[in-house]
């Protein structure tokens, strides 16, 4: 497993944009496929992003397509999530999760470490 920290969360107006960051620990996680997936109030966590060991390959939620980019920099050991034209509907806990594979996936089940999460709150 790895550690996982997110950053980046906030507090933001419909339109507007916001840039998370999860920042993970481990000599391996060029070696991890990683996932973005969130939770909103009395809701059930959901899959929004992922992206392949390499970078290289990517997926994401329909309700997210085209507004939000999943990228990562394994010389730093982060993975990013840039969230663009934001809506009332984006507001949740964001989490980022680690699957120790190259491919990626989109099940909870498929991964074995996850973040803390953080906080981000779109306004209407």
């Amino acid at each position: 497993q790895v550690q996982l920290v997110e950053s980046g969360g906030g507090l933001v107006q419909a339109g507007g944009s916001l840039r998370l960051s999860c920042a993970a620990s481990g000599r391996t996680f060029s070696r991890y496929a990683m996932g973005w997936f969130r939770q909103a109030p009395a809701k059930e966590r959901e899959f929004v992003a992922a992206i392949n060991w390499t970078g290289g390959g990517t997926d994401y939620a329909l309700s997210v397509k085209g507004r939000f980019t999943i990228s990562r920099d394994n010389t730093k050991n982060t993975v990013y999530l840039q969230m663009n034209s934001l809506k009332p509907e984006d507001t949740g806990v964001y989490y980022c999760a680690a699957r120790p594979s190259v491919f990626l996936a989109h099940k909870m089940a498929d991964f074995d470490s996850w973040g803390q999460g953080t906080q981000v709150t779109v306004s209407s």
